[in-house]
């Protein structure tokens, strides 16, 4: 793998070289500033503002060359303009069509300055995340909150590239004239009448999106994946792809998400009464419920390994143990045996193929569709989550063939069992086993979140993000004065613990709010049938009803966040909002007032899992910028880890759920959230402290 350094040379455009940071003499100055303060010729305050001021000349080279190169273009344009309104009055195809070549050719060039402009934004990033890393000072920090609110910040004017947007808007409205087509279109930021089909103008838009760190619906749901959209793919890793990509392998992985997560909720509306029919508390549903997240916390890591050298295999073992494991969940009942029911729901979690699901589409999606596949991911768990407690809803029946018990407690395991088996027939018959002709290190497309390494100190405007920071690790020492780091010092985590020297401070503290979501959800969802039967007398239906409607608001909400909300405010500062909209969930929720109301009820646990929703989303954004590129490769990679923590939170809540209630249900309820309060507090404290790192 070349280093960062190597790479910036061998891609600049051959004219502007003299205009690209100048990465390796600030490499190297970072090396001489810690020889020169380890042996006291410097000191701290000194090499802080010398390096500032390095930092300002190299900035200054680039936004003047950028403005340079904006005027050309926008001459360049008005001259195109001039040749536009004299053909409108004598119109010929010829010149429209020369006309027309004229317009790509500005835009080709505009192409190749947003080029620029991202290089140059990459190399700032790893640059200041290097003096950080070995000065261990938040330099990033200083730099950024004296240049970039500055009224003339050159950092503004680069990265809000207002000039750029005027020229992009000219190119995209010119050619959409001269295609004759219907309606306005005034810039390429808003949505034609018509689809624009002009490759240019659309290799334009994903540069500009690059540049702006816009979002939309479907990459907001691929930040749910922990799946990640390349930006800069090669050629050659594009043509791999194609030939890996099989559409039905791909609708196959889906549904085994799918029926997985209907698997996982079926069971929530009915775990309390069929552990009383087994002679055991109510509040022991949530023992039968976490049953599976603790098999599930083995399963990640041996299915993310085995995705190493099979898909196939692996589903076909998955839906195996999960047909297994609902047939003996299902005949706990007859067998009046509450250990054969915790196995069956263990030998569901040990059938966890989501790690499968998302390396399949990480390594044979082609790049053009991932970001779709991602959010297909996202929607058959959103879909599956709200199918799940629907269906147990339904299953409201009662009757035997022969000793088999069929009724509310059994039918999900019998019905669950038939969909697996059904599943597995499809699978064997359609799936497409891609080659792999890869190892497992040098794998070119990771399951992990880590597709986009991130600078970990932030910078204060979200600068560019690409395919550059994965291939360039964090860890490149500085002292060795070369451009290329040592192969060992550039390999994924080989173990739970190397993957965990690997967290920064700001790692921990994405996965510390990851795991307070997912057990604050866990809470909310498996005490439920519990808690309202206690304070409502609800039924099974209607416990079904309530999480299946929580369940079908995860679309709706990221439709909003992802298209709407993403896009007018930095992901940091959606994270805190949604911390603290947690935080006022779980507040509600607890029994102060009395009587306890379903208007109380419902309100705040809504509250609490939409704003979780919300929070998970952009939890995992930063998660996938923040997070070590060591950790975007291999069996221990960040998708595992993220992961682990989510089912350990699961693991535990389920089990707080099974202890307070030997106390009584009347306690149930505050003593559960009390945890979950504390978490939310302590994660809204980290987060503060890890603000300004949050890029």
């Amino acid at each position: 793998m070349v280093a960062f350094g190597k790479k910036l040379k061998e891609r600049q455009i051959q004219e502007w070289q003299g205009y690209y940071i100048n990465y390796k003499l600030m490499k190297k100055k970072v090396k001489q500033y810690a020889h020169q303060i380890e042996v006291g010729t410097q000191d701290r305050r000194h090499v802080l503002k010398d390096f500032s001021r390095m930092l300002d000349n190299q900035i200054e080279k680039i936004v003047l060359f950028l403005l340079e190169q904006q005027g050309l273009l926008a001459s360049r344009l008005a001259n195109l303009r001039e040749q536009h309104d004299a053909l409108e009055e004598q119109p010929e195809i010829s010149q429209i069509t020369e006309l027309r070549e004229a317009y790509r050719a500005v835009g080709q060039d505009l192409l190749k300055l947003l080029y620029f402009v991202e290089m140059n934004a990459i190399g700032l990033r790893k640059i200041l995340k290097k003096f950080d890393k070995r000065f261990h000072y938040r330099f990033t920090d200083y730099y950024v909150k004296t240049r970039a609110n500055h009224p003339y910040s050159q950092l503004q004017q680069v990265f809000k590239h207002v000039g750029l947007g005027a020229v992009v808007g000219a190119i995209s409205r010119n050619l959409h004239e001269l295609q004759d087509r219907q309606g306005s279109y005034l810039s390429i930021y808003d949505p034609p009448a018509l689809p624009l089909q002009d490759p240019v103008v659309h290799a334009i838009k994903a540069a500009v999106d690059r540049l702006t760190h816009s979002t939309n619906f479907l990459n907001f749901l691929a930040q749910h994946a922990l799946i990640m959209q390349e930006e800069l793919p090669a050629p050659v890793e594009e043509h791999i792809d194609e030939e890996r990509y099989h559409f039905m392998s791909l609708l196959l992985n889906l549904a085994n998400t799918f029926l997985y997560m209907v698997n996982t909720y079926i069971i929530v509306p009915t775990a309390d009464d069929y552990s009383m029919s087994l002679g055991a508390a109510a509040t022991v549903c949530g023992i039968v419920i976490g049953s599976m997240a603790v098999a599930q916390v083995f399963s990640s890591v041996y299915f993310s390994a085995w995705s190493n050298r099979s898909y196939f295999r692996p589903l076909i073992f998955s839906s195996i143990v999960l047909l297994l494991g609902n047939t003996m969940y299902a005949m706990a009942y007859d067998l009046n045996s509450l250990t054969v029911l915790l196995l069956g729901r263990l030998f569901c979690g040990l059938g966890s193929a989501r790690a499968v699901n998302r390396r399949y589409i990480s390594d044979c999606v082609p790049l053009k569709i991932r970001m779709q596949a991602s959010a297909g991911f996202v929607s058959a768990s959103a879909l599956g989550m709200a199918c799940g407690p629907a269906l147990a809803g339904i299953l409201q029946t009662n009757f035997k063939i022969y000793k088999f018990t069929f009724n509310a407690e059994t039918l999900p395991g019998w019905v669950m069992a038939v969909a697996w088996l059904v599943y597995l027939i499809w699978l064997w018959i359609s799936f497409k086993e891609p080659p792999h002709d890869f190892e497992e290190n040098n794998s070119p497309h990771a399951s992990a979140p880590a597709e986009n390494n991130a600078l970990e100190k932030g910078l204060k405007q979200p600068l560019l993000i690409t395919s550059e920071e994965k291939q360039e690790h964090d860890d490149d020492p500085e002292g060795d004065g070369s451009e290329e780091a040592p192969e060992e010092s550039r390999q994924p985590a080989t173990s739970i613990v190397s993957a965990y020297r690997l967290l920064t401070p700001s790692v921990k503290v994405q996965l510390l709010i990851y795991f307070m979501l997912k057990y604050a959800l866990e809470i909310l969802l498996s005490e439920s049938s519990v808690i309202t039967a206690y304070y409502f007398s609800w039924s099974t239906s209607t416990v079904a009803i309530f999480l299946a409607c929580i369940g079908l608001t995860v679309l709706p909400v990221n439709i909003v966040v992802g298209s709407y909300i993403s896009n007018m405010f930095e992901d940091r500062q959606i994270l805190m909002a949604s911390e603290i909209m947690v935080f006022i969930g779980i507040l509600l929720s607890f029994h102060i007032i009395i009587p306890y109301s379903v208007p109380q009820y419902v309100c705040s646990g809504l509250i609490m899992f939409v704003s979780a929703e919300v929070l998970e989303g952009v939890n995992l954004s930063l998660l996938s910028r923040v997070m070590s590129s060591r950790l975007s490769r291999g069996t221990y990679n960040g998708g595992l880890l993220s992961t682990e923590a989510g089912t350990l939170a699961r693991v535990i809540a389920d089990a707080t759920i099974t202890l307070v209630g030997y106390l009584g249900q009347s306690r149930l309820l505050n003593i559960t959230l009390l945890p979950s309060l504390l978490i939310c507090v302590s994660s809204i404290i980290a987060t503060c402290f890890t603000y300004n790192s949050l890029y």
